[in-house]
């Protein structure tokens, strides 16, 4: 039996399967992540942390986003994972994929650095502050309507916590937040050209004055072009001169038909 030739997806077709994709990978993460906390107690949660300035610390580098330190922590980072996922896997799928391991480490080498000696610190809110920046950076650099958009969702759900990148002693670890956030950054800058823009939609006006320019004709209503306005106005050689006023040219007559 003969088989039928393939129909190729539309534009909008390709769209929602790509933010079917991303959310469904980010979905995935997240059920992860809940089976991690579940085997907790059973797991070396101190030695998978980040601890500062310590070379045994540096495992948490690979280990520390997949740990968290309460339901509720979990609950808070596991939305922003879903939201800022399917986001940004949806608009930028290339430049996600690649820029997740910068996050990831960025992140962990965040608190490494800069965290107090003898504390640790876990959670995957330092690759969401990866994301949310990311996101935020390519809407600036790349001024698409799909970039604007998505920049202008996440400053709408998480603009305030654009702050928690800085110090203040509430507990929660900024200085991964941080590392996340200059890692996201980075990751625009390194990976914008990877997602072709989508073509910007050309209205009929648009369309209709480029072919009146190629073609040279104007419209009745239409002024002349500069060069083609006539002096009305000429001053002698002498300054003290009046001048004199120029006559406008007549216009052909066209026969009525």
């Amino acid at each position: 039996m003969p088989r039928k030739p393939a129909v190729p997806m539309t534009a909008a077709e390709r769209d929602r399967r790509r933010l079917a994709l991303a959310f469904n990978l980010s979905l995935g993460f997240v059920g992860l992540l809940v089976v991690i906390f579940a085997l907790q107690p059973r797991l070396p949660v101190s030695a998978m942390a980040v601890a500062p300035r310590e070379l045994s610390g540096l495992l948490g580098l690979l280990t520390a986003p997949l740990l968290h330190g309460s339901i509720a922590h979990l609950a808070a980072n596991a939305t922003a994972l879903l939201i800022l996922g399917t986001l940004a896997g949806s608009v930028y799928p290339r430049a996600t994929l690649r820029a997740l391991p910068l996050m990831w480490l960025g992140s962990g080498l965040g608190a490494w650095l800069l965290g107090e000696e003898g504390t640790r610190h876990l959670g995957a809110s330092g690759v969401t502050h990866g994301l949310m920046f990311m996101v935020t950076t390519l809407g600036l650099l790349r001024r698409d309507r799909p970039s604007i958009a998505a920049g202008m969702i996440v400053m709408l759900f998480y603009g305030g916590s654009v702050l928690t990148v800085l110090p203040h002693g509430d507990g929660i670890s900024w200085q991964s937040h941080l590392g996340g956030a200059i890692a996201g950054v980075i990751s625009a800058f390194l990976f914008r050209r990877l997602d072709p823009q989508a073509p910007r939609k050309r209205y009929s006006w648009e369309v209709e004055d480029d072919a009146r320019a190629s073609s040279g004709d104007r419209d009745g209503l239409e002024p002349e072009v500069p060069d083609e306005v006539p002096v009305l106005w000429r001053r002698g050689k002498d300054d003290g001169a009046r001048g004199k006023v120029l006559p406008f040219p007549e216009r052909p007559q066209t026969p009525p038909e």
